[in-house]
């Protein structure tokens, strides 16, 4: 089953994206344990703070009107982050397909500046590069998944943009946990999970059964493409309201409380158990677009689960938008350096203290 729900941190521009892919769940979108724990550290971490400073005309020379310009232009950050996503190493380990989600406080005038000094150094380095999804919000990949088992840090120096001297740095160092790769066979209906490359389980599922179009998109089709998982709930509340039907004494009603559901997409995919049928599980699709897992297969997927995880489905005619999500790995690497304020080849700068050293937010 699929929901209809949409992550505050990510705006869908296409109309198949905006059509969801089936069951709708109650309340927001659903979110990793860890962070919803860390919901209040986020925001008194990541929001740099306005540091203000005097300065005195006589000392730079200045006219005191001049002066009194200047100390206000350094004294007021013009530029902050909001959010930064995931959480730190202290509150989660992610998966080897994450993103590094940087969400400014306010649109951003000159990406270029902005883009030069978001910093990333790993303990395993990998090619990687930002784009811009908004003019708010940037996203770094990387060009072939991150070495699972090390530390990554960011580092967003605002203070180093023109005009911006007066802004909090913001740092924080990221924990990459086990190479969870999952690959959804939806034509053999089976999902087989590979942990650092080692075949790990098999298990039978059940994925979209098609043949609810609206707007010209099967929503009931699980969509074909690299998702990543974006958080987990032990027991997610699923309803057809994301259809428009909220009576109960309508034949397509349905409120089912369904557990181990690891999320997918934005447009309501969820990887977790089946709602009884299990006799389909592992011989054909008959779910509103989610995949469904026996209950064993599902607790043991959910227990796992690290956000940032990869989950690959294959063979549905419906395919996965990039922007669904954090379905940034459907750009190839071209395309997604397109993304990018900066000429291509431009030096980033370097990144300290190094991913060992202390002193991270996060």
């Amino acid at each position: 089953m699929n929901i209809l729900r949409r992550a505050a941190h990510v705006t869908l521009t296409v109309a198949a994206i905006a059509v969801a892919t089936a069951c709708s769940a109650e309340g927001t979108a659903p979110q990793t344990e860890a962070a919803q724990t860390a919901a209040a550290q986020t925001a008194a971490t990541q929001t740099p703070a306005a540091q203000a400073t005097e300065a005195t005309g006589t000392a730079a020379g200045l006219a005191p009107h001049a002066a009194s310009r200047t100390a206000r232009r350094a004294g007021k950050p013009k530029l902050g982050i909001a959010d930064i996503t995931p959480m730190g190493e202290k509150v989660e380990r992610v998966g080897v397909g994450f993103p590094i989600i940087v969400t400014f406080d306010r649109a951003v005038r000159d990406r270029a500046a902005a883009e030069s000094v978001l910093l990333v150094q790993a303990e395993k380095p990998v090619e990687g590069a930002w784009r811009w999804v908004s003019d708010r919000k940037v996203v770094y990949r990387t060009k072939t998944y991150w070495k699972p088992h090390q530390k990554v840090l960011f580092k967003a120096l605002l203070s180093r943009i023109p005009g911006n001297e007066a802004a909090k740095d913001v740092s924080r160092r990221f924990a990459v946990g086990t190479a969870n790769i999952a690959v959804v066979d939806t034509k053999k209906h089976v999902m087989k999970v590979r942990r650092d490359g080692k075949l790990a389980k098999t298990i039978p599922i059940s994925a979209g059964r098609g043949g609810m179009v609206k707007n010209g998109v099967d929503v009931y089709l699980t969509t074909s493409g690299v998702h990543l998982a974006m958080g987990k709930k032990r027991v997610e509340t699923m309803t057809s309201s994301w259809l428009g039907v909220t009576d109960p004494k309508d034949p397509l009603y349905y409120k089912l409380e369904i557990p181990w559901a690891v999320r997918i997409s934005d447009s309501g995919e969820y990887v977790h158990q089946s709602a009884g049928d299990y006799q389909f599980l592992g011989k054909s699709n008959q779910s509103h677009g989610c995949v469904r897992a026996t209950p064993a297969g599902a607790k043991w997927f959910y227990g796992i689960s690290q956000r940032g995880d990869v989950v690959q489905v294959t063979g549905t005619k419906r395919k996965l938008d990039w922007r669904n999500g954090w379905s940034y790995w459907q750009l190839n690497w071209t395309q997604w350096k397109r993304g990018s304020a900066l000429p291509a080849g431009s030096p980033a700068p370097s990144a300290s203290p190094s991913p060992t050293s202390g002193g991270l937010e996060g």
